[in-house]
């Protein structure tokens, strides 16, 4: 009887690891069949040049992805991201068009150094950033409608800044050559050996955004207020102090990301980043940042950016319907939620 009693409890510990591990790991799984099919359709998939286009797709939106993580971490969320990138995109792309180029939006302006506009994009942007932060945090308005409600009011700022005489809202073109360079270049041999600068650069802030995670505490911090927000009031964390960080920084990164954006596609509109912000919270989630908070790493979110890049990538590449690729997507973050839940469910 004891015997059996055992066999029968190993049975059982057996079958939760075999849970466990499918439900921690279901997505991939998902990925890799995913890869398989788009190779067996279109066997030239599976290319350097395809994967060096993925990775300059994916560079920007890791960007994003950095810091919509940190405040999903602690439990929020952020809408309005994606305008935070448009407008940075108009911001930075305005500020460095060619001299020659006769639609200038500032004729008088002379050139200036290429990080100047950059940082004034992230300096704005970081401050709407704060700004999401204090009402979170000061005012107790939630995320979701706190980011909502700044969603609309930078697309609004957006649009009156872009739609400005002579020109209306004409597309912003004819970038400096030095600008468009840093979005579409590459260090390394040659074109087939390199890396984009922007995916060096998307690299660079993911190391950052790491070491703030896991070696200060102001990383500790976030992923106990996830955790439990009361509980880390009462150890001492300062829970406004740390939100305002993490909102201003999930700024800093959208102003980034949106320069670069410019920069890779050559121009700019008042509509650049719409939708980025879902995207972005999508890839979070299926990279296994919870959405209950204090849980996610960034090698996850890298991972989730990459495998929204190569269903998007990919089935472009083997023809397949836009609206299919919406079903597709979306069929994939409802099954990254339901199996978020279904790990905290397990957990409790």
């Amino acid at each position: 009887m004891a015997n059996q009693e055992t066999t029968a409890l190993g049975e059982r510990l057996n079958r939760r690891a075999v849970n466990d591990f499918m439900l921690k790991y279901a997505i991939y799984f998902v990925f890799v069949i995913l890869i398989i099919a788009i190779t067996f359709k279109e066997p030239t998939f599976l290319s350097i040049e395809n994967f060096r286009n993925i990775l300059s797709m994916s560079a920007t939106r890791i960007i994003i992805a950095m810091g919509v993580g940190g405040i999903l971490i602690t439990g929020g969320t952020d809408l309005s991201a994606g305008r935070m990138v448009g407008l940075a995109a108009v911001i930075s792309s305005s500020m460095l068009q060619a001299l020659d180029y006769p639609r200038r939006m500032y004729p008088q302006l002379g050139e200036l150094p290429l990080i100047v506009p950059i940082i004034a994009a992230m300096v704005v942007c970081g401050a709407v950033g704060l700004v999401n932060g204090l009402i979170v945090s000061k005012l107790r308005v939630p995320p979701f409608i706190a980011t909502l409600g700044t969603m609309v009011a930078v697309y609004g700022a957006t649009s009156l800044y872009f739609d400005r005489p002579p020109y209306g809202a004409q597309p912003i073109g004819g970038l400096d050559k030095r600008f468009t360079n840093l979005g579409s270049g590459w260090l390394g041999l040659d074109g087939r050996l390199s890396l984009p600068y922007i995916v060096l650069i998307a690299l660079g802030i993911a190391l950052i955004v790491w070491v703030l995670h896991n070696k200060t505490t102001f990383g500790k911090n976030i992923y106990a207020i996830g955790g439990n927000p009361e509980a880390a009031k009462v150890s001492g964390v300062n829970v406004t102090k740390n939100l305002l960080i993490a909102y201003t920084i999930a700024g800093l990164c959208y102003g980034l990301a949106g320069a670069l954006e410019a920069a890779r596609t050559g121009g700019a509109t008042n509509n650049y980043g719409n939708g980025y912000e879902l995207d972005a919270i999508a890839a979070c989630v299926v990279g296994g940042v919870s959405t209950s908070g204090g849980i996610g790493t960034v090698p996850g979110m890298l991972v989730g950016v990459l495998i929204f890049s190569v269903i998007n990538y990919g089935l472009t590449f083997v023809n397949m319907s836009p609206y299919w690729q919406q079903i597709v997507k979306g069929a994939i973050i409802i099954a990254a939620v339901a199996l978020d839940i279904r790990k905290y469910l397990n957990k409790r």
